[in-house]
């Protein structure tokens, strides 16, 4: 009995479907390996991304975490927070070191004022001790005339003599006051300059801690996701210890090797094509960042036992910015894929390496 001829016709087609589709899974097989032609070289490699990790500045007791692991962070939002009431006392205290000093500036003032008070005083007194010098040069000179006339005795001349000299006396003595109350004025002044630096230093500490006390404020540097949490509130943590892990999912790149044969020929900026494993049905753009200036051994997780007999150069391909922020939420870190070069301008991208990216 001949079989229905539309059922012939339904498994004849399934056949030739099942053909094409192991055809294609053959050519993709052979081309992701061996590639689409000589102007054309691959690696091997798995998707990174930029981490960074959150830690505390000071050590100290972590108070709380205010995200979840897989959250979506923006830049300067706040994490976490660290205790500080230590540090509260520490400014309080600063805060009152710098109202005393104050105080003290004050008051190194007010002694320079009436240190100048007594220079004045002194200038006056100087002043009236060389009015009284002069007054006594001119009787003398006065007595020596009358003296040398016979018109005065000897006894008159000695007299103004000693005016003269005791006057001349009480001038050096004046001046000798008021050069101490310079001096007291400049003891004071330097007494200010003191007390201005101590509330100079003052305003430092207070700064110091104030700074501290804003960087127990955990804030995320830069926009990313948190990978996973490495603290949990009610923990004593070192200075440095991580509280956070973050990965910044809009910096994300592929690093693969290269045979030195190739890796000469291969310009930052270059053409990359990314076909990941775990969805063959994409291809991802991206350029080269990154060729090491330096040989050497292609690691054992990434390259056959025969291929790390060869000297390779590592490469970084970086994908696109904008690309990653518009499907930020499909983007993974950690598969493995083949990153496809072209070496040759002149030739063409093959359909199978055709950018193609989700929608």
């Amino acid at each position: 009995m001949n079989p229905n001829p539309a059922r012939k016709q339904k498994l004849i087609a399934a056949a030739i479907v099942l053909a094409l589709a192991a055809g294609g899974g053959y050519v993709w097989q052979k081309t992701r390996h061996i590639g689409p032609g000589d102007g054309f070289v691959s690696g091997n490699g798995r998707i990174e991304a930029t981490e960074i990790d959150v830690a505390a500045k000071l050590g100290g007791r972590l108070q709380a975490l205010l995200v979840e692991e897989g959250a979506f962070v923006k830049a300067g939002q706040k994490l976490a927070e660290m205790q500080v009431d230590v540090l509260n006392a520490q400014r309080d205290e600063a805060r009152a070191q710098h109202a005393q000093t104050l105080t003290a500036v004050a008051s190194a003032r007010a002694q320079v004022s009436a240190r100048e008070s007594d220079r004045a005083a002194a200038l006056a007194v100087v002043a009236q001790r060389e009015s009284e010098l002069d007054a006594a040069q001119r009787r003398l000179v006065r007595s020596q005339t009358l003296s040398a006339e016979g018109a005065s005795s000897l006894q008159e001349l000695d007299d103004d003599r000693a005016r003269v000299r005791s006057a001349q006396s009480a001038v050096a003595a004046a001046r000798a006051q008021a050069a101490a109350g310079q001096a007291a004025i400049d003891a004071a002044r330097a007494q200010v300059a003191g007390a201005q630096s101590t509330v100079g230093a003052a305003e430092a500490t207070i700064a110091r801690v104030q700074a501290d006390i804003t960087d127990s404020a955990l804030t995320a540097p830069r926009d990313g996701r948190v990978q996973y949490r490495v603290a949990q509130p009610g923990e004593v943590l070192a200075a440095g210890g991580k509280v956070l892990n973050l990965v910044d999912l809009s910096d994300v790149y592929m690093t693969f090797f290269l045979p030195e044969t190739v890796a000469g020929r291969v310009a930052l900026g270059s053409d990359v094509r990314i076909v990941l494993d775990a969805a063959p049905g994409f291809v991802i753009p991206a350029k080269v960042s990154f060729v090491a200036s330096t040989a050497q051994f292609t690691p054992k997780t990434v390259e056959t036992a025969s291929e790390r007999q060869k000297l390779m150069f590592r490469v970084k391909a970086r994908i696109d910015r904008q690309l990653l922020k518009e499907h930020l939420e499909q983007v993974k870190t950690g598969l493995p894929g083949v990153a496809w070069l072209k070496l040759d301008d002149k030739a063409e991208w093959p359909a199978e390496l055709v950018v193609k990216v989700p929608r």
